[in-house]
């Protein structure tokens, strides 16, 4: 049995950009302490989500560039990949993206968000049209954003297609006034979203590795589905901290997304 630990950081919004790396090294330290492979950040962790009633500061491509920088030292120094949700400017304007940083160091590529949200394109109008699987010893993984695999399964199903045991789903959710406010996860008053990190898993045959930041009544929480549709862990809500889970490879075989015959994926 090849088994392999990942790490999903489920930690507090940061308030600031510069808070935003100091928490992103601080994270991964903490990864490298408990021996994880893979570690994830949320959708656009640096410098930080840009909700409608957010007070950062306009994007700034020299900061990026440093914050890259010094994620990259820390995960070369803590022997960890990392998957950071990060933004960065395009000719086409703002962009979101997970930057996949190997444990050396050295930058492994980009999956850009492909598919927004309608409320967020104005926002970040520039969007990419390139998917990509990447490696980490024996793990092979892909990456989806938030929208991405909420609505879109087809761009789950193209990763395991080509070799993904593991999708990890970096996402941003936030509590609503006056909206439902979860406590635990299953529960059956819960978003759909809960059930979408299992369905991914199952239709697929791979782990989903669902990512959010803590935030007092946020809808989802960090999440892990196995291969076979079922829950193996999830962060309570709320709380911030890592979630470290111990994958089974060999129950990843993507037998159902292999299958597919309906899908030119």
């Amino acid at each position: 049995m090849s088994t392999v630990r990942i790490a999903l950081a489920n930690l507090r919004e940061p308030t600031t950009p510069s808070e935003s790396v100091q928490f992103a090294t601080a994270a991964i330290r903490e990864a490298g302490r408990q021996q994880a492979r893979v570690l994830c950040f949320p959708e656009c962790f640096i410098p930080g989500y840009r909700w409608p009633d957010t007070k950062l500061p306009a994007p700034d491509p020299l900061f990026l560039e440093q914050a890259w920088v010094t994620v990259a030292e820390a995960a070369k120094a803590a022997g960890v990949t990392v998957i950071l949700g990060t933004e960065r400017l395009t000719e086409r304007g703002l962009q979101i993206t997970a930057c996949v940083i190997n444990a050396d160091g050295t930058i492994a590529g980009w999956q850009d968000k492909g598919q927004l949200d309608p409320s967020e394109e104005r926002q970040y109008p520039a969007f990419g049209t390139e998917r990509g699987v990447f490696t980490a010893g024996p793990l092979t993984f892909g990456v989806v954003i938030c929208h991405e695999g909420w609505r879109y399964p087809e761009t789950v199903r193209w990763a395991v297609r080509r070799g993904a045991q593991v999708v990890f789903h970096p996402h941003a959710s936030q509590a609503e006034p006056g909206g439902y406010r979860p406590t635990m996860f299953g529960d059956p008053a819960n978003s759909f979203h809960e059930k979408a990190i299992l369905c991914r898993a199952a239709e697929n045959t791979c782990y989903f590795a669902s990512v959010n930041c803590a935030s007092d009544g946020s809808p989802t929480t960090s999440a892990v589905a196995r291969p076979d549709g079922s829950l193996q862990c999830a962060q309570p809500y709320g709380l911030p901290g890592l979630l470290v889970a111990d994958l089974d490879l060999s129950a990843a075989t993507g037998l159902l997304a292999a299958r597919c015959r309906t899908s030119p994926l």
